[in-house]
């Protein structure tokens, strides 16, 4: 496209919503380059000094500006000329065909608009497109149909990104979430780089009773203001060998050792873990010359689980109640959950704990599926939920996809009603056929060419795409692209503010209903009066 002389090519950012009105369809498209021409190349070689006129003369004839731009979408022109719905583009708009700047009216028209009177319209604003005031909304219900993700690097705000995704979600109803809280950032508050408002509002906070917090280390969650947050507790007798095996890098098990971990399993019962690590070396002895064990590898798996139980103070070797049990019923009541993880955030501890709550729900969503689909009107359809998890590379890496419970999951987009929101600074790591069943892909600024070519995977078109995001803000931006949105876009992303926490139904300020509210109000008031 050549730039018209009236425009200022510096007014132009990468990533912008154009219209081009051909004669037959208005195609909607993004800008995706923008470069520099001349009429005549001796221009650029013998420029004008510094004379304004000679220079004004040439701006917009012989020197102008040229813009790429990708069209996305088409909208076909009846006879009557009225417009079709909205198609893939099959073709180019003709020579001559005028760019305009896309208008709200074209925003509404291509992703949707919300309306917070009609309980039926479950479009969630996300942010505003580059140079303009007008919402950008994602279609919350084909988000939740398939596995998502959230990308970018250390400092691009994936936290942030991921709290507004959610407080849609709660917002509108559309899916329980259980948020898998490894840095203690959804429950009650955030820390934010803001210097006016240096905490944010948490999951919690915001939706009160609507969700409930779990926590693996109550001590820590009550010292950050959650006086009503639940103990978690899991039992030895709950971990099995597939957790051991997604944990065998952290724990550097061989396979030997894995092996002689089906041989205890299976002779020494359920228990196998406790009885294990309270065995003498001579009993172990004995154990491998009656079962053929190897002594060796089951004192190394011995010392392993040991590491295991010293790196995670929730495991108690019997647990009665059922946590588990206890989170699934909330999650059928409409509830939404957080598991803190406290002072428990090392990466062992977060990869067991999630590993083994997550494989356990999932059995249960199963089984609850098969019998609704067996009997679709006597049994009701389980309670859509999306799990979250960070560091998604460490349970998804080509490795390991294929075994854990992360990855089955991911495959199965949705036939359990059950879907993934993945949070990761390195999509590489993620096994290319996982990444490629990801739906809706929210990508803030990545520098390594790996990580950018892994978002890509399996999206047509990706060349100028890549362009668009290396070009965006490290800060509070975004490309959204997949199956939630008719078209990729670069969004400004709404901030995580009282104007936020106003239009998602929670309170500017906290009431004293809130649990917790007195004691934060207590800490807020110390902290002015001595400092932090």
């Amino acid at each position: 496209m050549r730039l018209d002389p009236s425009v200022s090519v510096e007014e132009l950012r990468v990533g912008r919503f154009v219209v081009v009105e051909g004669k037959t369809a208005r195609f909607f498209s993004m800008l995706t380059d923008v470069s520099l021409s001349a009429s005549n190349p001796s221009i650029l070689l013998n420029p004008p000094a510094n004379d304004e006129f000679l220079l004004s003369v040439l701006a917009g004839g012989s020197t102008f500006g040229t813009v790429k731009i990708q069209p996305m979408l088409m909208l076909e022109r009846g006879e009557d000329s009225t417009l079709s719905e909205l198609r893939p583009v099959k073709t180019i708009p003709s020579h001559f065909s005028p760019v305009f700047e896309a208008t709200s009216q074209d925003f509404a028209l291509v992703f949707g608009e919300e309306d917070a009177k009609d309980p039926k319209n479950n479009f969630f604003n996300v942010g505003k497109p580059l140079n303009m005031e007008t919402p950008v909304c994602v279609n919350l219900d084909r988000f939740v149909e398939r596995s998502n993700g959230i990308f970018g690097k250390s400092g691009t705000g994936k936290s942030f990104l991921t709290r507004i995704f959610l407080s849609g979600l709660i917002h509108k109803d559309i899916a329980s979430v259980l948020v898998f809280d490894m840095h203690n950032e959804y429950g009650w508050q955030a820390m934010s780089e803001s210097k006016t408002a240096p905490r944010v509002k948490g999951l919690k906070q915001l939706f009160g009773h609507k969700v409930v917090v779990f926590s693996l280390d109550s001590e820590s969650s009550k010292a950050r203001g959650i006086p009503d947050a639940h103990e978690l507790y899991i039992g030895y007798n709950q971990i099995e060998i597939e957790d051991l095996d997604l944990l065998k890098h952290e724990l550097a098990l061989s396979e030997a050792t894995l092996e002689n971990a089906y041989i205890a399993r299976e002779k020494l019962g359920v228990d196998w873990i406790s009885t294990l690590i309270d065995m003498s070396g001579e009993e172990i002895e004995e154990f491998t010359q009656m079962y053929k064990g190897h002594p060796t590898a089951l004192k190394a798996l011995q010392r392993r689980l040991n590491t295991v139980v010293q790196k995670t103070p929730y495991l108690r070797p019997r647990v009665n109640h059922n946590y588990i049990d206890e989170i699934l019923r909330h999650i059928q009541d409409g509830k939404h959950i957080v598991l803190e993880f406290g002072r428990q955030n090392n990466l062992l501890s977060y990869m067991l704990a999630t590993n083994i709550i997550t494989r356990r729900i999932h059995a249960d969503y199963v089984k609850r599926s098969e019998l609704h689909t067996a009997d679709p009107e006597g049994v009701a359809a389980p309670r859509k939920l999306m799990i979250v998890i960070e560091e998604a590379h460490k349970f998804l890496s080509p490795q390991v996809a294929r075994q854990t419970i992360f990855g089955i999951i991911a495959r199965e987009m949705r036939k359990y009603f059950v879907t993934l929101l993945i949070v990761d600074q390195r999509p590489s790591g993620i096994d290319p056929e996982v990444l490629s069943q990801i739906g809706t892909r929210v990508t803030a600024l990545l520098n390594d060419d790996k990580d950018i070519d892994a978002v890509f995977t399996g999206v047509s078109g990706s060349q100028t795409l890549r362009t668009v995001l290396a070009q965006m803000d490290p800060k509070q931006q975004a490309l959204v692209l997949g199956y939630a949105v008719p078209m990729p876009v670069v969004v400004r992303t709404r901030s995580f503010d009282s104007e936020f926490y106003q239009a998602v139904g929670g309170r500017a300020d906290a009431s004293a209903e809130d649990p917790g509210y007195v004691k934060e109000k207590a800490r807020e008031a110390r902290e002015e009066l001595f400092g932090p």
